[in-house]
């Protein structure tokens, strides 16, 4: 695997280099969905294996309680919250997340008081309003609270195109997401929470003596699905936020504005067989190899080795030729001195001029101070390149 060098003082730097000969983007080229925003990553690699217009601002209706099931989820994690807790069911919840909304709800009675784990239940599983109303209540005091947190704590993930206004997913036009950060948001939680997770697999949920069934269709489809959550709300097109497994490999879906419940449900069992059988894991390198070099200023080196965290694994195509290539980007030359296992840098690689995956990299030696005149060499070969970008460059 050839190596990646690169530097230029005071600047984001941006080294091209050619991976290999690699299956791409003509294979993502041939496959085409007729919904307008869609978005297929793996989940262990993070590889983006399909898109379409996943940038794209969309209205998320019931998909919100995703977001609201990751800070529920988190609250439980911290210790601040537990299963066997109960929450009252405010008449604000009743009233406008129950039955007299006459929207999706899990029944639950007005003043009551509801354990933690059977509201979650109803959250994401039933796609209860009253539910998502009540955790944000319960745990924000208002549900306005909960939504600010909610985008607060999307930023906090580095989810920007993620903002909401409530916790159940009414039709607010300042409520908007993406395919590509809801997708990115659920292989999160599933990553972080597999032992909450498992709630959004469950196929029925029976509160108040009434039955019904789980709201995603995929569920009963042969393709491996375990969560997460549908949406629809007026004119918005019908959306969905899904994950399936299949011979131990994650795919996670984003999709919306599906013109009804079936293409929604037909489009997405497509992408997915079309994604399970179309590629194949690559590792590019291995946990320690150096995939490149950083400049160093004043030090008695001159650059400082660059290595991978963790093992960069890629899902590539099994049929196509086009070349993949990749960045690496740092803002440099670094300083001296300079510490071992910093991270200063990030991988990007690219398919066809679309990004499809980034990782940190981190210094694999240390660069102590260099001596004076070697200080002074490097002030004056920054000092030419800056007037050379300043005077030649620009011309």
């Amino acid at each position: 695997m050839p190596k990646v060098t690169g530097g230029a003082p005071l600047a984001a730097i941006l080294p091209v280099f050619l991976l290999f000969a690699a299956p791409c983007a003509a294979a993502e080229q041939s496959f085409q969905t007729s919904v307008p925003q869609a978005i297929l990553i793996d989940a262990d690699t993070q590889t983006v294996l399909f898109e379409k217009n996943a940038d794209m601002p969309a209205t998320p209706a019931s998909t919100v309680k995703i977001m609201t099931a990751e800070l529920v989820f988190q609250a439980i994690k911290q210790g601040k919250l537990k299963l066997d807790d109960t929450l009252p069911i405010s008449e604000t919840a009743w009233r406008e997340g129950g039955a007299p909304a006459h929207g999706s709800t899990m029944f639950a009675a007005l003043n009551s008081r509801v354990r933690v784990e059977d509201l979650i239940r109803g959250l994401v599983i039933v796609s209860g309003n009253d539910a998502a109303i009540a955790l944000a209540e319960g745990l924000a005091g208002s549900e306005g609270a909960f939504a600010t947190r909610m985008t607060e704590r999307a930023r906090q993930l580095g989810l920007n195109h993620l903002t909401f206004t409530d916790a159940w997913g009414n039709a607010d036009p300042d409520q908007k997401v993406t395919a590509r950060d809801m997708a990115l948001l659920a292989a999160y939680i599933i990553r972080t929470y597999p032992n909450l997770y498992r709630y959004f697999a469950e196929k029925d949920f029976t509160w108040n003596k009434i039955k019904q069934p789980n709201r995603n269709p995929l569920l009963n489809m042969d393709i491996g699905c375990d969560g997460l959550k549908t949406g629809n709300i007026d004119n918005s097109g019908y959306g969905i936020v899904a994950s399936a497994v299949q011979n131990g490999q994650r795919l996670v879906l984003a999709l919306y504005g599906a013109k009804s419940a079936k293409e929604r449900e037909d489009e997405a069992v497509r992408i997915f067989q079309w994604g399970f059988r179309s590629f194949a894991a690559k590792t590019l390198f291995s946990s320690g190899d150096v995939v490149g070099y950083a400049s160093v200023y004043g030090g008695n080196a001159g650059s400082v080795p660059l290595v991978a965290k963790a093992p960069v694994k890629l899902l590539v195509p099994l049929e196509s030729d086009e070349r993949l290539t990749g960045q690496i980007v740092y803002t440099g030359p670094l300083l001296a001195p300079v510490v071992s296992g910093k991270d200063v840098a990030e991988l990007k690689l690219f398919r066809g001029g679309k990004e499809v995956y980034a990782a940190p990299l981190e210094t694999a030696a240390n660069v102590g101070t260099g001596s004076l005149s070697r200080r002074a060499l490097d002030a004056g070969l920054e000092y030419a390149e800056q007037l050379f970008r300043k005077y030649v460059l620009k011309k």
